[in-house]
């Protein structure tokens, strides 16, 4: 279990919605969709903009808005692949980067900060001038590497923390539970399942500069220690765990977030889970772990994967809620 939560007391709040900017995919016909603890709205036409349409990448990013006690809060958390994407993205979907309390990242991958230095520069100038940027540990801004059996590992890019500074984003670092006040974070994710860490990225773990002559030698797996949830108790409902990517496994991830909140009612999964490539026997197990915990709602996303859709449709389909680039999800009121 999570070794920091013990006087740790999470927000509540008495609603929230989650709201699709980029995904990977964006069809605009879709049936309406109903769920009975889950209100669902896919966007076809977008009104007063018939000429242009969303555009999806490989990437995430999900605008968040919580009410409590009738005082609102928003967060952007990750930022998708390029700031192209996002920028245009966001602007369809109207929201106002000057309504946005903070910027939370999941972890370093170029899919989840690629957009983050250009939404950072179009936007900065209305946000509100205290903005942080939420990240999980220091280690989320050291280089990335990508490597291929037989082959140079090739650099996969780092978050540009000079322009962050620049643009006056400060970025607080929460390797512990971290109260937003609405949202909190999980910390650090206890890898206590059967899972495996996966991702396949590589870091230099001395964070050395080599050549490249040396570099094959000095890098070794990305275990992500600096991965983190975002959560939301929702009065009512119970908690809500997005995560992003779910690269330390989707049911650690799980079970960190609820030892934090102090609860074992479990309202909704949501985002990347990571199984686009785990063998079959491994995404079973997944889901016999996951209808252990009893969700209510499963909104799977971005790296999940089709096999792990397809099962859980066959397994748990009440549970199932398919994803749509510009899709909100409400949770509560």
């Amino acid at each position: 279990m999570n070794g920091h939560q013990e006087n740790f007391s999470a927000p509540v709040v008495d609603g929230l919605s989650v709201r699709v900017v980029v995904d990977s995919f964006y069809e605009r016909f879709l049936p309406k969709s109903e769920h009975s603890a889950v209100g669902i709205e896919h966007v076809a036409r977008i009104p007063g903009r018939q000429m242009t349409t969303f555009a999806a990448e490989w990437g995430l990013s999900l605008h968040l808005a919580s009410v409590s006690d009738g005082a609102k809060a928003e967060f952007l958390l990750d930022f998708g692949y390029t700031p192209e994407i996002l920028n245009r993205n966001f602007d369809l979907l109207d929201i106002d980067p000057g309504k946005l309390n903070g910027l939370i990242l999941s972890h370093g991958h170029r899919d989840h900060f690629g957009g983050l230095d250009g939404f950072v520069g179009q936007h900065r100038s209305h946000m509100r001038d205290d903005i942080n940027l939420y990240v999980g540990g220091e280690t989320v801004f050291r280089e990335k590497w990508i490597g291929e059996k037989g082959k140079e590992p090739v650099p996969w890019g780092a978050i540009d923390r000079s322009s962050l500074i620049a643009q006056n984003v400060e970025q607080v670092c929460c390797p512990e539970p971290h109260d937003l006040e609405s949202a909190f974070t999980s910390g650090y994710i206890e890898r206590q399942s059967f899972e495996k860490v996966s991702g396949g990225t590589l870091v230099d773990e001395e964070d050395d500069h080599f050549s490249a002559a040396e570099r094959q030698g000095k890098l070794s797996l990305d275990q992500h220690p600096d991965e983190h949830a975002t959560c939301y108790m929702v009065k009512g409902r119970g908690l809500v765990v997005i995560s992003s990517c779910g690269h330390t496994g989707i049911i650690n991830t799980v079970k960190t977030a609820l030892a934090v909140a102090n609860t074992d009612k479990l309202h909704a999964v949501i985002g990347g889970f990571h199984l686009g490539l785990a063998p079959n026997d491994y995404i079973d197990h997944t889901l016999d772990e996951l209808e252990a915990m009893a969700p209510d709602a499963v909104v799977p996303m971005h790296c999940t994967g089709a096999n792990f859709i397809g099962k859980i449709r066959d397994r748990m389909p009440e549970k199932l809620i398919t994803s749509n680039v510009g899709s909100r999800f409400t949770f509560g009121i």
